[in-house]
């Protein structure tokens, strides 16, 4: 064969293989825009292409195994991957997602933080960063990194909203909802939400205005009646309910109520020898029933502080049936 034969097949056959070349990777590209979901991310590969082929079978092989659930399986895949790819940012994004699923949130906590090195403003990478947070209960660096979230897209409002109510951080939560109302794209379910918070704040606020007139009146007319309010709007409060009781016993020392919020008050703070003592004498003036059995627990109470178990259960036992 000549030399003008030889390149003309040249020149034939090397259309060809750029052809079939062109085709792998359509084929390639149609694979991974199938099988990757929304927030995977489609890893960048610059090398041979025998082992292009070989990371893609176990790449695709890890997505699979996945799928049904064979997480341990993934993660074998995958570090095949890593052996061939270190230190590839999609690879790190699925050991995260693998190991979120068997519950170590240890690795998949490490595994999104080093992808999330190399893409920062990646909103899946971070939304899934948000996932691993959650499933520790680690709210506040949830919120931290939700964030961060809504920075890059402020369709993420809603899910702030949530976490934050979640955090129990209702002040925060309003005022995303507040937002989220004035621009019209609040959820009904998250209206009632808000709703229900606005009601309850001002149920608090008109509470709190009640009580400080109470506090106020009594400082000027020492009734029993007034005290009485003080005590019941004071009952979760220790340190006021103590210092109110303890002044209500020497305003008002035949009135067992009073008692029983003092030995309540000294409970709260440990002090379970006075408390029972408190409790012993506040009894004897005791005529209604209820408010029997209601010492008979606290003093239980105290009996468990200090350890007593028999008189504790005998106490427990007394308020079931309300007799001395």
């Amino acid at each position: 064969m000549n030399l003008r034969i030889k390149k003309t097949i040249y020149r034939k056959e090397r259309p060809l293989d750029y052809f079939k070349a062109s085709l792998f990777s359509l084929l390639f590209f149609l694979i991974s825009l199938n099988c990757f979901t929304q927030d995977s991310i489609p890893a960048a590969v610059d090398f041979t292409e025998e082992k292009e082929l070989e990371f893609q079978q176990f790449f695709f092989k890890a997505l699979s195994e996945k799928s049904i659930g064979n997480y341990q399986k993934a993660i074998e895949n995958l570090e095949s991957c890593n052996q061939i790819l270190p230190n590839n940012l999609t690879v790190f994004f699925e050991f995260s997602k693998n190991y979120l699923e068997l519950n170590n949130t240890l690795l998949a906590k490490e595994y999104i933080q080093r992808a999330i090195e190399k893409d920062v403003d990646n909103v899946w990478m971070q939304k899934h960063l948000v996932k691993v947070f959650v499933k520790e209960n680690n709210l506040s660096e949830a919120i931290k990194v939700q964030q961060k979230v809504v920075a890059l897209d402020l369709k993420e409002r809603t899910y702030l909203a949530k976490l934050y109510l979640r955090n129990r951080d209702y002040k925060s939560a309003l005022q995303v909802m507040n937002t989220l109302q004035e621009e019209n794209v609040l959820s009904a379910n998250l209206k009632r939400v808000k709703d229900s918070l606005e009601e309850r704040k001002n149920t608090v606020e008109k509470t709190t205005e009640v009580v400080e007139d109470v506090f106020k009146k009594f400082e000027t007319n020492k009734s029993y009646t007034t005290l009485k309010e003080i005590l019941e709007a004071t009952a979760d409060k220790p340190a006021l309910l103590l210092k109110y009781s303890t002044e209500g016993i020497s305003l008002f020392p035949a009135q067992p109520f009073v008692y029983l919020m003092n030995g309540k008050a000294l409970n709260a703070k440990k002090e379970y020898k006075k408390a029972l003592e408190t409790l012993k004498n506040g009894i004897d003036f005791v005529v209604e029933e209820a408010m029997e059995v209601d010492f008979y627990n606290e003093m239980a109470i105290s009996y468990k502080g200090l350890g007593n178990k028999s008189e504790e259960k005998k106490y427990r036992e007394k308020s079931k049936n309300g007799k001395k």
